[in-house]
């Protein structure tokens, strides 16, 4: 399997109408773990890097609700970038890979889904004990 098959794009219905937007997300159906924590990132300019971490333990979906934002999402071996541009799209990140997010335009707003409560220890935030522990040699 790619590493673009593993953190696939997700696409959430628009539900719509006249009266303005609606985008519904649900644990277990629309994203594929049951959400345990929720939060986001905002008021950080073009030049932050955030992230910067695996997490043993952890899945994530990343979606910016407001602006846009990239992710850089690497395996060690392979890498590519999503642009998240549009409140109804969100990134699938599974347990053992490495994000990068960045270009935050200045009303980003990226909403974070998270399958876990918060674990400080199961954060890997050095990217080469992150390749040791995923067996590549640099």
């Amino acid at each position: 399997m790619t590493l673009k098959e593993m953190c696939p794009v997700l696409y959430f219905g628009d539900l719509g109408d006249k009266r303005g937007k609606l985008v519904v997300i649900e644990g277990a159906q629309a994203i594929p773990f049951d959400i345990k924590r929720v939060f986001y990132i905002y008021d950080s300019d073009s030049t932050v890097i955030r992230g910067q971490h695996a997490n043993r333990e952890s899945e994530f979906v990343l979606i910016n609700v407001a602006g846009q934002s990239k992710v850089r999402i690497t395996d060690g071996r392979e890498e590519f970038v999503v642009g998240l541009n549009k409140p109804m799209m969100g990134v699938y990140i599974p347990k053992m890979i490495w994000k990068d997010m960045y270009g935050f335009s200045s009303d980003s707003v990226l909403l974070v889904l998270a399958s876990t409560h918060y674990d400080d220890k199961e954060y890997i935030r050095n990217y080469d004990e992150y390749l040791k522990e995923m067996g590549i040699k640099k």
